[in-house]
C-alpha cells in the first residue's frame, strides 16, 4: 500500500484547469462564460472571424503590387522571415492576453494599470481607421451598383464626365499580335469615371477646399454603416454568423477569378512578371523594410481586433494552433491574390500591346481603375465586375466588423453596468457618429481627406502601441508570469521561440521600422496633387496624438496611487487586484479568486501589490517572487 501511495504521489497530475480542448474533449462553450458579456456560440466563428479580420483589401491590392517591386518571387523570402520574427509571435500575444483575461482593449490594462493609455491609443487608431475604411466599402457599393448592367460604364469614352483626352484602350491587331498602344497623354474611361463620376474630383480646389457633397456617395456611405450595424447589433453573437459567409465566399470568388485568369492569353507573362526572382533585391534594406510593413498591417496586429475577439473564446481554447491557422493562411491567400490580379494584368497587357509595369497599379487604383478596365475586355464582363467588387465588399466588411467591435467592446468593458444592457444602443450611436465624421470623404475633395487619413492614422503610431504592448508585457508585467498564464490556459508554456522574440526580436524589428518611417518620411500625395504644409502637421499631429496618450495615460495612474514618485510608479506598474482570470473557476495559483460575491481568500497577488506591511502571505508571495526570478534567470 505504501509502494503504491509513493508511486501515485511521484506520478505528476495535470488539473483539468491546465489541460488542452484535445485533453479535455468537447468543451461546453456557454459554461465558461459571464452571460451578460456574450461569447462566440461555437469555436469556428472564432477563427473564421479572425480570418476575415485578416484578409482584407490589402491581401488584394497591396501585397502584389509590394511583391513585384520588391523582387518578385525573391520577396517571399524575406516575407516569410519577417511572419515568423514579427507576425505570428505578436498575433499570439495579442490573442493571449485577451483570452486570458475576457476584457477589451482598455480594461485589459489591468495587467499593468500604467501603460492603460496604450488601449487608449488603439481605440484612437481604430477609429481614425474604422471612419475612412466604411468610405472604401462606400465605393465598392457605387462600383457594385454600377456593375448590375448590360454595359459598363466606365467602357467607351463619350459621356459627360469624359474628357477629349478620354481615349478606349484596345489594342488593335495586326498580323503579328497586338499593335502597341502609345499610352502618352491620354487617359482610360475606367480612370476618368473613377476621378471624374465617382469623385468628381474636378469640383475640388484641394484639400481646403473639398466642394460640395456626393449625394450618391452620401447614400452608399449610408448603407455600408447600416450593413456594418446590422451585422454587429448582437455582438460576436451575431457577427459570428455573418463571418461563415463573408470570410469564405471571397475565397470561391478569387478561385474563380483565378481560373478565369491563367486561362486568359498572356496571363503568363503577367504571372512571370509577378515571381520572377530578381535576389539581388535582398541586398537592398527597403525590401525587408516592405516585407515587415506588409506582415504587421495585414495581420492587424495592435488595433485591438484580435485581442477583442480572443476575449470572447473559452479560457481553453487552442489559440495556439488558430494562430498558424491564421497567420499561414492570410500569407497563402496574399499569394493566391497575387496570381488572380497579375494573371488578368498580363492578359490586359497584350491586349494593349504594353509592358506589363505599365498597367500594374497598388491600391485604389488597382481596384477601381485598372482591375475594372480589365474586365471590360473579357466576355461576359459586367458578370465578372459584379464579382470582383462583390469579393472587396466581403474582403472589407470582415475588417469593419472588428474596428467596430473593437470599439465597442473596450467602452462597455470600462463600463459594464451601464452600457451592457444597452450594448444596442450604443453601437447604433457610435455607428451614426462615424458616419457624420465621414460626411467629409463623400465630398469632391473627399479623396484627399482619405489619404491623409491612410497615410497618418494608422502609421508611427500604431508601431509606438505595438512596441509598448510588447515591452509592458514582456519586461514590465514579466515574460516568465505571462508565460505562466499561457501555460494556465493551454496546458503549456510558449517555447525559447516565442520568448526569444517577444523579449528581443519582435520590439527591435518594430522599433527599426518606426526609425525607417521616420527617416524615409515623404509627404503624402495623390497623383500631382501635393498637399500643402498645414495638412501635412494635421496628418504629423494625428499620428502624434495616439503616441501622446502613453505617458498621458501613466500620469493620471501615477496620481492615483500613493506614496512617493518611485512608490506610485512600482503600484502603477503591478497588476490591478482584480486582474486575471475573468471567472472564479479559472483562477488558480495566485489568482485564487476576488471576484464579487466569492468567498475565496484574496489572491496573493492584491497583497504583493498593495500592502507593504506583515501578512499571513507575506512570506508565500515572497517565495512566488523568488521563483519567478529564478526561473528568469535559468532562461537568460
Amino acid at each position: 500500500m505504501k509502494k503504491l501511495q509513493a508511486a501515485h504521489l511521484r506520478k505528476p497530475v495535470t488539473p483539468d484547469l491546465l489541460m488542452t480542448p484535445s485533453d479535455q474533449g468537447d468543451v461546453d462553450l456557454d459554461v465558461d462564460f459571464a452571460a451578460d458579456r456574450g461569447n462566440w456560440t461555437g469555436k469556428l466563428d472564432f477563427l473564421l472571424s479572425c480570418i476575415g479580420y485578416c484578409v482584407g483589401l490589402g491581401n488584394v491590392w497591396r501585397f502584389p503590387y509590394r511583391a513585384y517591386t520588391n523582387g518578385g518571387g525573391a520577396f517571399l523570402v524575406p516575407y516569410f522571415l519577417m511572419l515568423a520574427i514579427c507576425g505570428i509571435p505578436l498575433f499570439f500575444l495579442e490573442l493571449s492576453l485577451g483570452q486570458f483575461s475576457s476584457l477589451g482593449p482598455l480594461a485589459v490594462w489591468k495587467i499593468s494599470p500604467l501603460f492603460k493609455g496604450a488601449g487608449a491609443a488603439m481605440l484612437l487608431i481604430v477609429g481614425l481607421v474604422a471612419i475612412y475604411y466604411n468610405m472604401i466599402i462606400a465605393y465598392v457599393l457605387f462600383y457594385l451598383f454600377a456593375s448590375l448592367t448590360s454595359d459598363l460604364p466606365w467602357e467607351h469614352c463619350g459621356n459627360w464626365w469624359n474628357t477629349e483626352l478620354c481615349l478606349e484602350h484596345r489594342g488593335s491587331k495586326d498580323g503579328n499580335g497586338a499593335l502597341p498602344l502609345n499610352l502618352t497623354c491620354t487617359v482610360s474611361p475606367s480612370e476618368e469615371y473613377w476621378s471624374r463620376y465617382v469623385l468628381h474630383i474636378q469640383g475640388s480646389q484641394g484639400i481646403g477646399s473639398p466642394g460640395e457633397i456626393r449625394w450618391n456617395l452620401c447614400l452608399c456611405l449610408l448603407l455600408a454603416w447600416v450593413i456594418v450595424f446590422l451585422c454587429i447589433l448582437k455582438g460576436v453573437k451575431s457577427s459570428g454568423k455573418v463571418v461563415y459567409f463573408t470570410a469564405t465566399f471571397p475565397y470561391l470568388i478569387l478561385l474563380m477569378l483565378l481560373v478565369r485568369g491563367v486561362t486568359l492569353p498572356g496571363a503568363w507573362k503577367g504571372i512571370q512578371f509577378y515571381l520572377t526572382p530578381q535576389f539581388h533585391h535582398l541586398l537592398s534594406s527597403k525590401v525587408w523594410i516592405e516585407a515587415a510593413l506588409q506582415i504587421f498591417y495585414s495581420l492587424g496586429v495592435g488595433f485591438g481586433g484580435l485581442l477583442t475577439f480572443a476575449s470572447y473564446n473559452t479560457f481553453h481554447q487552442n489559440i495556439y494552433r488558430d494562430t498558424f491557422i491564421v497567420t499561414l493562411g492570410n500569407a497563402i491567400t496574399s499569394i493566391l491574390a497575387g496570381f488572380a490580379i497579375f494573371s488578368v494584368l498580363g492578359y490586359m497587357s497584350q491586349e494593349l500591346g504594353v509592358p506589363v509595369d505599365q498597367v500594374a497599379k497598388a491600391g485604389p487604383g488597382l481596384a477601381f481603375v485598372v482591375y475594372p478596365q480589365a474586365m471590360t475586355m473579357l466576355p461576359l464582363s459586367p458578370f465578372w465586375s459584379f464579382l470582383f467588387f462583390f469579393m472587396l465588399l466581403t474582403l472589407g466588411l470582415d475588417s469593419q466588423f472588428a474596428f467596430l467591435e473593437t470599439i465597442v467592446t473596450a467602452v462597455t468593458d470600462e463600463f459594464p453596468y451601464y452600457l451592457r444592457p444597452k450594448k444596442v444602443v450604443f453601437s447604433g450611436l457610435i455607428c451614426v457618429a462615424m458616419y457624420l465624421m465621414g460626411l467629409i470623404l463623400t465630398t469632391d475633395g473627399g479623396m484627399y481627406w482619405l489619404v491623409l487619413l491612410d497615410d497618418y492614422s494608422a502609421s508611427f503610431g500604431l508601431m509606438v502601441v505595438v512596441i509598448t504592448t510588447c515591452l509592458a508585457v514582456t519586461r514590465v508585467y514579466g515574460i516568465q508570469r505571462f508565460c505562466r498564464d499561457i501555460h494556465m490556459m493551454l496546458g503549456f508554456k510558449p517555447g525559447l521561440y516565442f520568448r526569444a522574440c517577444w523579449l528581443f526580436l519582435s520590439p527591435a524589428t518594430l522599433l527599426a521600422l518606426l526609425v525607417y518611417s521616420i527617416v524615409k518620411y515623404q509627404p503624402s500625395e495623390y497623383g500631382s496633387y501635393r498637399f500643402p504644409p498645414w495638412a501635412e502637421l494635421l496628418g504629423i499631429l494625428m499620428g502624434l496624438l495616439s503616441c501622446l496618450m502613453i505617458p498621458a495615460g501613466m500620469l493620471v495612474a501615477v496620481l492615483r496611487e500613493e506614496g512617493s514618485l518611485w512608490e506610485r510608479l512600482q503600484q502603477a506598474s503591478r497588476p490591478a487586484m482584480d486582474w486575471g482570470p475573468s471567472l472564479e473557476e479559472n483562477r488558480t495559483g495566485m489568482y485564487v479568486a476576488t471576484l464579487a460575491g466569492s468567498q475565496s481568500p484574496k489572491p496573493l497577488m492584491v497583497h504583493m501589490r498593495k500592502y507593504g506591511g506583515i501578512t499571513s502571505f507575506e512570506n508565500t508571495a515572497i517565495e512566488v517572487d523568488r521563483e519567478i526570478a529564478e526561473e528568469e534567470e535559468s532562461m537568460m
